[in-house]
């Protein structure tokens, strides 16, 4: 039992310094924009396509790109920002399968730790965009919408990419757990939906400069 408890001593000095590297290494990329989508779409598909033209779209607009590193619609977003010389960050997680990092992350920082990550994700981010994907996405969206939900981050946007996708998830809110009353109907606002990267810039910029008058 000893041995244990010196272990989880010592865990405590890897997530510091998984924070501080974080914190190091993103400070100067601001602003960002966090774009999460599975790491199994295929680059013939049109998320990917999406994921690429709303990584240079937003790169061109001054933003950086900040992905989780790894391939499918993180590395696709990341090869946005490449092709227009706009900051690519890439926070990959240490996994034993699928996860391996993509080459168009000009910055990446290696996680052990999931939830040390996800405050890199949100603390540097002035957007958030969701493409399809898997549990990793949809658990980035909701982290994002109970952060915005319960006032414990700045009001941000968060994009959801492909009305095809969503649609069946957002009737679910609506029908079984809205009609429950464990939503309110306000929190059907924290979203947008949308179909194209032009609606994501002009969403993201249009929020950035508000942000900007509000100091």
């Amino acid at each position: 039992m000893t041995e244990f408890r010196h272990k989880d001593t010592w865990t405590i000095f890897r997530i510091m310094a998984e924070f501080v590297e974080g914190f190091e290494t993103l400070g100067p990329v601001w602003p960002a924009v966090s774009i999460f989508g599975g790491a199994r779409v295929r680059a013939d598909t049109q998320p990917y396509k999406q994921a690429r033209l709303i990584g240079e779209a937003l790169g061109q607009e001054g933003f950086s790109i900040i992905t989780g590193g790894g391939p499918g619609a993180m590395e696709a977003a990341n090869l946005g920002a490449q092709t227009v010389d706009a900051p690519s960050v890439g926070l990959n997680i240490k996994l034993p399968h699928e996860q391996d990092g993509n080459p168009y992350a000009d910055t990446i920082i290696n996680f052990d730790y999931f939830f040390a990550r996800k405050v890199m994700f949100v603390k540097y981010a002035c957007a958030f965009i969701m493409l399809p994907g898997g549990f990793g996405t949809l658990d980035e969206m909701f982290e994002c919408l109970t952060l915005k939900q319960t006032g414990k981050s700045k009001s941000v946007p968060v994009i959801l990419v492909g009305s095809e996708f969503w649609e069946g998830l957002i009737a679910w809110l609506k029908e079984q757990v809205l009609s429950r009353g464990l939503i309110s109907t306000e929190d059907l606002d924290l979203f947008h939906v949308v179909d194209t990267p032009e609606e994501v810039r002009e969403i993201v910029v249009s929020a950035w400069q508000d942000q900007q008058r509000e100091g």
